[in-house]
């Protein structure tokens, strides 16, 4: 099968189970909903807050987005292992290079397009929102590298994803990791080391970067989503070793 036949089996598969699709709209729903409803909320910084970021205040729920956009990920790449499904798909494109590559473009592809909807819509939504004065617009510096930025996260964190539970191969076992890793191993980390130093190279750290609009920190915008590209590229190449290596 050529690759583009092998594109369009993969996005047959998205789009055909409802889970996949739900937790995909899940994507831009929790990112725009709630950083809408923050920004309408508050409107503005807290009276003794000294490090406010109008950009990055735009973008409040993308935490929230984040974890659907993991959920999607893996659902989609280790719920072919449940029940043997990976045996067919596998039987049907016999070379696995092919196969896995498809697969990652897919989810990548399609976390990437409702990244960018709900990048746009949580920062003009959210700075039209917020009390005049506060505001900006899409011309000022570095909000439109975090609009573009935020969605180019989401896919990067949707195949590093991937990867994992390519190399996991269950749904269990890759969320049970990729959780932690993003909602409790940050703080953690952080605390421990007192100025964040080490926490900075954690890959929602590193990539979130993008989104301030002066970040101030040991990395900024673009090599902190180079960070992010290094730990997806380890995650998709250990996702591959496995496929090829393992037997369905």
């Amino acid at each position: 099968m050529s690759f583009p036949a092998v594109l369009h089996t993969e996005w047959i598969k998205i789009r055909s189970l409802r889970s996949l699709v739900g937790s995909l709209l899940t994507v831009p729903v929790a990112t725009a909903g709630l950083s809408l409803l923050i920004c309408a909320a508050l409107g503005r910084p807290q009276p003794d807050s000294t490090d406010f970021d109008p950009v990055l205040f735009s973008y409040y729920g993308l935490n929230f987005g984040q974890l659907a956009a993991i959920i999607f990920s893996v659902m989609a790449m280790a719920g072919e292992y449940k029940n043997g499904g990976i045996r067919i798909s596998l039987a049907a494109v016999p070379k696995r290079t092919l196969f896995y590559g498809a697969k990652l473009a897919v989810i990548g592809g399609c976390v990437l397009a409702v990244g960018l909807v709900a990048s746009l819509i949580s920062f003009l939504g959210g700075q039209a929102l917020m009390d005049r004065g506060f505001g900006i617009g899409i011309a000022d510096p570095g909000a439109l590298r975090a609009v573009v930025g935020c969605a180019f996260y989401l896919a990067l964190i949707s195949l590093l994803s991937a990867g994992v539970a390519a190399l996991l191969r269950s749904v269990t076992g890759a969320l049970s990791l990729l959780v932690p890793l993003f909602l409790i191993l940050p703080f953690v980390v952080g605390d421990m080391s007192q100025g964040g130093g080490a926490a900075d190279f954690l890959p929602d750290r590193a990539g979130q970067q993008i989104l301030l609009q002066d970040p101030a920190g040991t990395l900024g915008p673009w090599s902190g989503m180079a960070v992010l590209a290094a730990w997806t590229v380890l995650a998709t190449a250990a996702g591959w070793w496995a496929l090829r290596r393992r037997d369905a």
